[in-house]
């Protein structure tokens, strides 16, 4: 291999590593959201229990996507239907996958950092697809959602019905819309930095 061709490698991986990055610290903030918005948005009342219950349940809820020797889905006070633990299952995985990508792409970035240069210009292409994103998810949120969801997933397990998967009356589109500007507000941020960094 060329040191051309291992500087776009490393490219590669460091692009890997940003966005594994940039999800992982919008997991870890999505219980501090969460636990804003049970407040702001009245999930409480909602829900009709206390915040502090609602809370547990989201810890458990999270438990089982962060934990990888977790058992079966469950939640003290919320029923799931078969398609919605599948759902969470499949989430699960994906969250995994996350976690193993950051972890070894950030091993190797760590490593040759000194020894290889990374493709500024690639990082700007980067920013600039993420601003056209942004933008669709600011015109059409919801479609934006269903066009994600119908990329990650190969099954309409996403599409929870309340009577059976009361889970999602408390996770409302402003829940996801957070999580969703944070993760860019990170993503488009390092990807900018990267390209204004000198090689």
């Amino acid at each position: 291999m060329s040191n051309s061709q291992k500087d776009a490698f490393y490219t590669f991986v460091l692009a890997l590593f940003i966005f594994t990055f940039s999800i992982t610290v919008t997991i870890i903030a999505s219980y501090a959201i969460f636990k804003f918005d049970i407040h702001h948005y009245f999930l409480d009342q909602e829900a009709n229990m206390g915040a502090s219950k609602l809370m547990h349940n989201y810890n458990q809820m999270m438990n089982y996507l962060l934990n990888p020797f977790s058992g079966d889905f469950h939640l003290d006070d919320f029923r799931s239907s078969v398609n919605g633990r599948a759902h969470f299952s499949d989430c699960k995985n994906l969250f995994m996958l996350n976690f193993t990508v950051f972890i070894l792409s950030g091993i190797y970035v760590f490593f040759r950092r000194k020894r290889r240069a990374h493709f500024n210009k690639t990082f700007l292409y980067i920013t600039i697809f993420g601003i056209v994103l942004v933008a669709l998810m600011a015109i059409d949120f919801d479609g934006f959602f269903v066009v994600f969801h119908k990329i990650l997933f190969r099954n309409n397990d996403w599409l929870f019905d309340p009577s059976l998967d009361p889970i999602i009356d408390v996770l409302p589109d402003e829940f996801f819309v957070q999580c969703f500007a944070l993760f860019f507000l990170l993503f488009e941020g390092l990807s900018f930095y990267k390209f204004k960094q000198k090689k």
